[in-house]
């Protein structure tokens, strides 16, 4: 038999069949709440893996392609090394354009860690260039040469000695949400078995009566299938509905705030979330049939 048309008709609707599972008792309050919290955990640690992927890309993107030159020198020959760092920046290959940042956008930087109002004049704060990359970069120890001969007081930043271990993180949490999906997936699975397993062994007289009438361990174990599997769905569907709200209602991206502020869905990401339902079920099928074989030769 086709495992489709296998699966569809052990789902499909026998009240006789429907008669040997409790439809109601702790195993059905088990099984809807472990399907249901197991769903909103789900949301969140995918929403997690999203955005901790996106913040990657990102980081990878924008800070791979600037590098930051600062001058220290004394008030008299600041601006005269300035201009030096520009002219050197403006004949080396592989940069797109650098400026001078202004003394506005330089207290800008500062007031995370200072607050507003912060006097640039009272604090021994450097010249900033910025500079972009274009096409394959620029030679990063050729220009540190150029620099250390030509202005003294310069100093290369590319980044990469904070920007990797960032990406690296942004990578393992990804990593990380992808296991608690997985793990999520087993405890699901875990429980079900053992609220199946106790359906089961609570059944056992009327099992035994319908082996007597003629009925088979197949036909049995599909009623049990059956009814976990729609507990289940029906479970992940409200857990998913109340996950995708809670992440709904979580602060929207900011630059000021990081990425705390950004763990949701974005775009067409939303769809995901909608494939956990029926993967719960999934999970909920195999595991309860494989439970009801096991204890249905078990109550030979």
């Amino acid at each position: 038999m086709n495992p489709i048309h296998y699966v569809m008709s052990i789902l499909e609707a026998d009240t006789q069949a429907d008669r040997v599972v409790p439809p109601t008792g702790h195993t059905v309050r088990l099984t809807l709440f472990s399907a249901a919290a197991m769903a909103f955990l789900a949301v969140f640690a995918m929403a997690l893996s999203m955005a901790t992927g996106r913040l990657a890309v990102r980081w990878g993107d924008e800070l791979a392609r600037s590098s930051t030159i600062r001058i220290s020198a004394p008030a008299a020959q600041e601006a005269a090394q300035t201009e030096a760092a520009l002219r050197v920046l403006s004949t080396t290959p592989g940069i797109k354009s650098a400026r001078a940042l202004t003394p506005e956008e330089e207290q800008a930087l500062l007031e995370p860690w200072f607050g507003n109002g912060v006097l640039l004049s009272a604090l021994p704060v450097p010249q900033l260039i910025e500079v972009i990359e274009e096409g394959d970069g620029y030679d990063v120890n050729g220009l540190r040469l150029r620099l250390q001969a030509e202005v003294p007081g310069a100093t290369l930043d590319d980044h990469s000695q904070w920007r990797k271990p960032l990406i690296r993180a942004a990578y393992s949490l990804r990593r990380l949400g992808t296991l608690s999906l997985l793990l999520i997936g087993g405890t699901m699975a875990a429980i079900i078995t053992l609220a199946a397993t106790a359906a089961l062994a609570a059944n056992g007289q009327v099992i035994r009566v319908l082996r007597l009438v003629g009925a088979t361990d197949s036909y049995i174990a599909s009623a049990f299938v059956r009814r976990f599997t729609l507990r289940a769905l029906i479970g992940g569907v409200i857990g998913t509905v109340i996950g995708m709200g809670a992440v709904f209602l979580l602060p929207g991206a900011q630059a000021e705030g990081g990425f705390l502020t950004g763990l949701g869905f974005q775009g067409w990401q939303w769809l995901w979330p909608l494939i956990i339902p029926p993967m719960g079920a999934v999970v909920a099928f195999f595991a309860t049939r494989g439970a009801a074989m096991r204890t249905l030769r078990g109550l030979r």
